[in-house]
Formats: structure tokens, sequence, C-alpha cells
């Protein structure tokens, strides 16, 4: 209740205080997807904060230096934000953890000064990103008579986000070739080197290759893509068959278990019936010598 009165003394604070700082380009700041970043704070040694005003679109969270040794108190204004925000002593930098698409944009914090009636502004523009997965590959190959193939490789990543880029590397000869774009085309003709292309997404914080892709086999024998399964199906499918032999086997050693199982009670059963038939075999036996 007492804290509402409080922060509004400290906007109306913030309107009366110049600005130090505008027209400063803001500093770029990138993030990786449901990960943390810190935005760092400067303020001059000479200089004592009375207050730090953090801002995105709106105001985020207000904080009061400590006295005395006393902790920094922050307040989170933003329920966007609640939870997921910190400082970092002694710099009072804020610390955003678990970041979302949402939380991409300009961030602005304003440092009021106690010694002057100059508030010091520091922007950031965030950039979230996620980390790219691996690149898929698609081939589309035409057979022009029997001189010429042409080739078109496409590369392409799963929810790849913005700011990606794409290029085409082959090796040849000692040398190194590029092609940027996501779109490869080429051409093979009987007799050519066999190339092998490799596609590279990149983004600001990560970039990932695809396995080497040649491009003869493709015009060389149109039925190569359908007859060479990728290397990760090919293990797959051996894993899944050795899963399914050792099943087996668990099952039929069950099986056998069960069946002696079964057996032995009948075994001893037979045992026991042939001893009773033994014995009563013999006094008959006997009585018929006396006789």
């Amino acid at each position: 209740m007492y804290a509402f009165p409080w922060l509004l003394r400290l906007l109306l604070l913030q309107e009366a205080k110049g600005d130090s700082g505008d027209g400063v380009d803001p500093e770029e700041v990138v993030a990786v997807l449901q990960e943390s970043i810190s935005l760092p704070l400067e303020i001059p040694p000479d200089e004592e904060a009375e207050n730090i005003i953090w801002s995105s679109h709106k105001t985020l969270a207000t904080v009061v230096p400590g006295k005395e040794g006393h902790p920094a108190t922050i307040m989170v204004t933003n329920p966007q934000y609640e939870g997921r925000v910190s400082l970092l002593d002694p710099s009072y930098s804020l610390h955003i953890s678990n970041l979302s698409w949402e939380d991409s944009g300009l961030y602005q914090a304003q440092v009021n000064l106690r010694s002057s009636q100059i508030s010091i502004m520091q922007q950031y523009n965030l950039r979230v990103y996620r980390r790219l997965s691996k690149p898929h590959i698609t081939v589309n190959f035409e057979i022009s008579g029997e001189v010429a193939c042409n080739v078109s490789l496409m590369c392409s990543v799963e929810k790849a986000g913005m700011d990606v880029t794409y290029s085409w590397l082959s090796w040849e000869d000692s040398t190194y070739t590029s092609h940027e774009g996501p779109v490869l085309s080429t051409a093979w003709r009987p007799g050519d080197s066999a190339l092998s292309y490799t596609c590279r997404a990149s983004n600001p914080i990560s970039n990932v290759s695809s396995r080497p892709i040649p491009a003869g086999p493709f015009c060389a024998d149109p039925d190569y893509a359908s007859e060479k399964p990728s290397t990760d199906l090919c293990l797959l499918t051996k894993g899944l068959l050795v899963f399914l032999l050792l099943v087996i086997l668990a099952i039929g050693i069950w099986v056998i278990r069960v069946q002696k199982r079964c057996r032995m009670p009948r075994m001893k059963k037979l045992r026991r019936n042939r001893m009773k038939l033994r014995r009563k075999a013999k006094p008959e036996k006997e009585g018929k010598a006396w006789l």
C-alpha cells in the first residue's frame, strides 16, 4: 500500500530531471531462447544512483540502492517479468532468465543521480534467437538427354526463426568454393569430378552444417535417392531389428521355463502312480506264491 506513493514520487522525479545520453544508438544484445541474459549497466564511479528505472515498452522494474551495506531492493511492475528478473551487484545490471520471443525489443535504464538533476540513459536492443537444428536437404535433378544433368539443392532448417543465412561449400582442387543462399543450382556431366556440397546455416548465436551431398550419383543413377537411405535411418532400422530379436529371445526363454514348470508336477504325479502300482503288485505276487 505504501509502495504506490513512493513509486509515484520516483516517476515525478524522473520527469523533473534532465536526460543524458539522448541520441545514442542502443547497445545490441543477442540471447538464446529459454536461456538467460544480463543487460550491463555502467554508472560513473564518482556518481551515486538515487534509483534506477528499467523499462521495456513500459516500466519493467524500479531499483533503489541499499544504504550502509544493505542490498538493493527491486520492485517488478510488469507481470510479464515477475519471477524472472534479478540484479547483479554491485552494478545493478538487469538479469532476465527463461527468455521468450516476447522479451525481444528495446530496453532502457534510467539512472537518476543524487548529486545532480541529470539522468543517465542507457538503451539496449535485445534480440532472442533459437539454436539451429541440423539442416534438411532437398535434391531435385533433371537429366537433359545424355549430355548434362541439372541439379538443384535446397537447404532449410526447421523452426529457423529470423536472421538465418545459408551458404553452400564445395571442395575442389584444394580450394573451397562458396555460394550464398539456401538454393544451389549446378550442372553435372559424365566425366566431371565428383563434387560434394555442404550446406551451412547460421544465425547470430549458432551455426550448423549438413552432411556432404554428392551431386554426381543422382545423375548417374536416377534411383540413387530412393535406394540410398540416410545413415540415421539405417541406424534406427538396425536398432529396431536388434531390439525385436532380443524381445523374441526373451519370450522364447520364458515359454520354455513355463513349459518346464508345468511338466514337473505331471512327472511327479506319474512317478507316484507308478510307485503305488508297484507296491500293490508285490503283495499279490507273494500271495500266489504261498498258495
